[in-house]
């Protein structure tokens, strides 16, 4: 029960670690090194000796096995060894002078040998399969297996798929597709292709099962009734005239979009991706003007202080640019507690338009008077359980999420399907673009000579290490050491660092000095990864660079290059990589564009933990389903359950109500 299986569907989704065709007996002389092997012989040597210290439950002792045995088809001889044998074991081994065995071969001072061999009695049938289970929650494996053994074929016959009105005639069935995973299919039909097959469909599964439950969570959200916002075309247009600049493209499609969403009576449950820079918070901004000048309130929250403090910056100038009767006051876990009591009556009493924070927003004593929007920045920072939670602040409160780590096409769908999708791809007019070079040793007083070339302009750099202090596990460079090195390397420029382990005030006085062009060189760990924002820093150094995911490296380097000058990052290497890494590397030497690089990162890493934390409540927990080689499984599964939407909609109302009434679905997946 602890480990969730309670009937026999799930028993049947604990899968066999390992699927072998049991061997045929053969010489010794076929014995090969890590393979398993079978044969039969006679015993020549037997040596039985206690395993000292080993005793169980202090009443008897237990034994080791040597037994030495010639083949019966040649001269060559095997090992087979035990350990911890009970005494009744002993007897036996030492009363047999013939054995059949099977197990898998080693080396061990030049004598082939088996550990552990499995004794095949005399006039025994062995199985077609070698199958071996995983230990579930202290339950081995074995009796996993005698479980399984017991199904009768009826049963295996009467599988029933979560779905039976959906057309499977791109798959197999899913009673055929248990059966040849658990052993269960007769050997002269299994290939590797068969067993790729079922796999295929046991993937399928899994992702309808997770389909099912993001369209129950969407349908839940869009049966709320919502605030209308409309925005007439003549007050929209008099908005964008008031900006200093021209929205792109697509920053107008998107704004149109929300605008669209805003406007239905619905709830708002849509996500930006755009690359670092395209011009997201913009499009927020205008979002948020329009809710809170119809009198409803807006929460922007955000992973780090630095990010809440920048959009603090960026929304405070915007609203004094367009002499705007909006007020913008922030909440950050190191705000004094005198300062957040009045900022809390403030927006309990409506006097706050614009609240924005970092997970202090998540408390209870944060209460809005009227939420309307809750904007959050940087989604894969949090999860879905945190968003729903700010969400819930309001009633059927509008949500727009924003993120600058583009998402791989499967794992949007996966994680995010409940959302309405916007991409920004293009950038604004004026950025002068980066360029990116992988640093090594043979040119590294040449990138130092560079640095100082562009300091000297009056340009401003980064340069970004793994670690803060020097560790005894490690011979990273740091942020401690290196910022007396560089010192002395540029006596002429005033060089500071910033990590998260300083004060919050620290940090801003660092910043704040950065800014004012007062520092020149700011080293730092990856805490300036999101939420600076100097378009004088023109040079962005990552040391280690095969340290950090390429979704990191990217969203560092696009802190440089943010203004009409052109941006340069360098790879910096101090130490031979290995070609995995080289190629890595090469991905964000040879391309800008987050959407590819997110796709690669997903290829090097895998589906797991993509974006370097734990996301609480996605699915990352598969048997058998994964994104990489099963994409094309979960796009089936979407169109299927599309049309089975479209066609035949009583079928899945049931079901979704079933799922409706567990609170979990709507808060997870």
């Amino acid at each position: 029960m602890s480990a969730g299986i309670q009937d026999l569907h799930d028993l049947l989704w604990i899968l066999p670690l390992r699927i072998h065709r049991t061997p045929k007996n053969q010489a010794f002389t076929y014995a090969q090194i890590d393979q398993l092997f079978r044969g039969r012989g006679k015993i020549i040597h037997h040596q039985i000796t206690p395993a000292f210290g080993r005793r169980v439950k202090g009443k008897f002792l237990m034994y080791n096995g040597y037994l030495v045995v010639k083949d019966d088809l040649s001269n060559e001889t095997i090992a087979l060894r035990w350990f911890n044998l009970y005494p009744s074991q002993k007897k036996q081994f030492e009363a047999i002078t013939e054995v059949e065995f099977l197990g898998t071969v080693q080396e061990y001072r030049l004598q082939k040998q088996i550990i552990n061999p499995q004794i095949i009695a005399p006039e025994s049938t062995l199985s077609d399969y070698l199958i071996d289970y995983p230990t579930i929650n202290k339950v081995p494996g074995n009796q996993t297996k005698k479980y399984i053994e017991k199904i009768p074929d009826s049963l295996w016959n009467e599988i029933v798929p979560t779905l039976p009105q959906i057309d499977y005639e791109h798959v197999l069935k899913l009673s055929e597709a248990f059966k040849i995973l658990h052993g269960r299919y007769p050997i002269a039909q299994f290939t590797p292709d068969l067993k790729s097959k079922a796999e295929e469909r046991l993937a399928f599964e899994e992702f309808l099962q997770d389909q099912l439950k993001i369209l129950t969570r969407r349908k839940y959200i869009k049966r709320k009734t919502a605030t209308k916002f409309e925005v007439p075309e003549k007050i929209l247009n008099q908005y964008l005239k008031e900006l200093p600049f021209e929205l792109t493209d697509d920053q107008n499609k998107v704004l149109h979009e929300i605008l669209n969403d805003l406007g239905d009576g619905h709830p708002m449950m849509r996500m930006i991706q755009g690359d670092v820079g395209c011009g997201k918070t913009i499009v927020a901004f205008l979002a948020a003007r329009v809710v809170a000048e119809q009198g409803k309130q807006v929460a922007l929250m955000c992973p780090t202080e630095a990010l809440a403090q920048q959009h603090l910056k960026s929304f405070q100038e915007l609203i004094s640019k367009f002499n705007l009767k909006l007020k913008v006051e922030i909440i950050l876990g190191s705000t004094k507690a005198k300062e957040k009591k009045v900022v809390l009556k403030s927006l309990a009493g409506g006097e706050i338009h614009l609240l924005i924070g970092t997970h202090s927003l998540f408390q209870d004593t944060v209460i809005f008077k009227d939420l309307g929007l809750a904007i959050i920045d940087e989604q894969h920072k949090f999860g879905v359980e945190q968003r729903l939670k700010l969400v819930s602040k309001g009633e059927a409160t509008h949500c727009l999420i924003m993120t600058a780590t583009p998402i791989p096409r499967t794992l949007s769908l996966a994680h995010y399907g409940d959302l309405d999708m916007s991409f920004i791809r293009t950038m604004p007019a004026g950025r002068k673009g980066i360029k990116t070079r992988i640093t090594e040793v043979v040119n590294y007083e040449k990138y130092l000579q560079f640095v100082a070339a562009r300091l000297s302009l009056g340009e401003q750099a980064y340069f970004v290490f793994p670690a803060i202090e020097e560790s005894e596990t490690t011979d990273l460079k740091n942020v401690k050491e290196s910022v007396e090195k560089y010192k002395k390397l540029y006596p002429q420029f005033k060089v500071e660092m910033l990590h998260g382990k300083m004060k919050s005030d620290e940090k801003e006085a660092v910043l704040k000095l950065f800014y004012e062009k007062k520092i020149h060189v700011l080293i730092s760990t990856s805490v300036i990864e999101v939420g600076i924002n100097n378009p004088n820093a023109t040079i962005m150094s990552i040391y280690h660079p095969e340290r950090f995911g390429l979704s990191s490296l990217h969203q560092l380097r696009g802190r440089v290059g943010r203004g009409d000058k052109p941006g340069f990052c360098f790879l910096v290497l101090d130490r031979n990589l290995s070609p995995e890494a080289q190629t890595r590397l090469k991905v964000i030497e040879n391309s800008t564009d987050g959407f590819v690089i997110a796709e690669e990162d997903l290829k090097f890493r895998g589906e797991g933990d993509l974006f370097g934390v734990d996301q609480s409540g996605t699915v990352t927990s598969k048997k058998v389903a994964n994104f990489l080689t099963h994409g094309h499984i979960l796009e089936h599964v979407i169109t299927d359950l599309k049309k089975l939407e479209e066609t035949k909609p009583a079928v899945l109302l049931p079901i979704l109500e079933k799922l409706a009434k567990d609170q979990k679905i709507l808060d997870t997946i």
